[in-house]
C-alpha cells in the first residue's frame, strides 16, 4: 500500500525546475527572468552566461537543471527546447538587525525569492 503517484505538474512536452531560495529581492530576479521568456533554450544560457546582473548565475542553475530534467527524465530533444514560462515569487525573509547611534537599533531584511522555469519542446512547422 504506497502512496499515489503525483500528477504532472505541467503539459506533456514540457519540463519543469524550482529554485527555492534564491538569495536575493524577486525584483531583482524578475529582470533576469525577463531576458530569457520565450528564447531558446540555448540562446536563454547565453544571455545568462554573459549577463551581468549577479542574479543570472542562479537563474542558469535552474534553467540548467529544467533542460537536464527535459531530456533525462522526459526524453524530449534538447535542441528543440523554449522556455514557456519563467515565473519569480517570494520566498522567505531572514530579519536581522544593525545597531545605530545613540543605543538605537534598525532592521535589516534580506528576502530570497523562488524561480519557476517551465522548458517545451517546439516542433519546427
Amino acid at each position: 500500500m504506497s502512496k499515489p503517484k503525483s500528477p504532472r505538474k505541467v503539459g506533456e512536452k514540457e519540463a519543469l525546475a524550482v529554485g527555492t531560495t534564491i538569495r536575493g529581492s524577486a525584483q531583482k530576479l524578475n529582470l533576469v527572468a525577463t531576458l530569457i521568456r520565450g528564447r531558446k533554450a540555448e540562446d536563454a544560457m547565453n544571455i545568462l552566461a554573459f549577463s551581468k546582473k549577479a542574479m543570472a548565475v542562479d537563474a542558469r542553475k535552474v534553467l540548467a537543471s529544467a533542460i537536464a530534467n527535459a531530456e533525462n527524465n522526459h526524453n524530449l530533444d534538447v535542441d528543440a527546447l523554449v522556455v514557456a514560462e519563467a515565473s519569480v515569487g517570494k520566498a522567505i525573509t531572514m530579519k536581522r538587525f544593525h545597531a545605530r547611534g545613540r543605543g538605537k537599533s534598525t532592521r535589516i531584511l534580506k528576502p530570497f525569492s523562488r524561480l519557476r522555469i517551465v522548458v517545451r519542446e517546439h516542433e519546427e512547422a
